[in-house]
């Protein structure tokens, strides 16, 4: 009987374990990746059409080798089924390199590379994730066009609430992220699902 409680014991940590390499697998680049990531041609305004056809939202995430709060949030955030499953079901992600050197077309047409496009757009940290709208008519960059960013990593519920105040487009209403927040918050401590703090 301890034999088989300590091989169980060892499945399920081995389980563990291989989930969080899973979600945190590093490709050639030293960018921690998913399997559910989008890889386009990184033409914005073709990539905005693409995922509305798939009735979602584009977001840009920005990355680059070496950074811990990337391998966080992937390991932490990404690796969740709660998160992960919404953003799927809701977005399409593509990964850019903060400095990497693949072609993007802005929506201006200007031809970039992912570092140049970076500069461009005045990111600086990374993670950045820049959340694009349905569609876009106008002439202006990916940073003219963004409707939120959110710079750097943040707990779970930051991280997912801003995915749904994107979602159900809080942007073009009065609750302001910072208000969505505090009222999910509330709703998940009436709801027993996380503790008072």
């Amino acid at each position: 009987m301890h034999f088989l409680k300590n091989t169980l014991v060892a499945l399920g940590f081995l389980t563990l374990t291989l989930s969080a390499a899973q979600a945190a697998t590093l490709g050639e680049d030293g960018l921690h990746k998913q399997p559910w990531f989008t890889v386009t041609f990184r033409d914005i305004a073709e990539d905005i059409q693409t995922a509305a056809d798939e009735g979602k939202r584009l977001v840009i995430v920005f990355e680059q080798r070496g950074c811990i709060y990337c391998r966080a949030m992937h390991e932490k955030l990404l690796s969740d089924p709660e998160v992960s499953e919404y953003i799927k079901e809701n977005f399409m992600v593509v990964q850019y390199n903060m400095f990497g050197d693949e072609e993007v077309i802005d929506l201006d047409g200007e031809e970039l590379t992912e570092k140049t496009a970076a500069r461009k757009w005045g990111y600086v940290f990374t993670p950045t994730i820049v959340f694009l709208p349905e569609s876009y008519s106008g002439s202006g960059t990916v940073s003219d066009a963004a409707v939120a960013t959110m710079p750097g990593a943040f707990g779970k519920w930051t991280f997912l609430n801003m995915f749904r105040w994107v979602r159900e487009k809080g942007y073009e209403g009065e609750e302001h992220f910072q208000k969505y927040h505090a009222r999910i918050i509330n709703e998940l401590r009436a709801e027993g699902r996380i503790g008072a703090d």
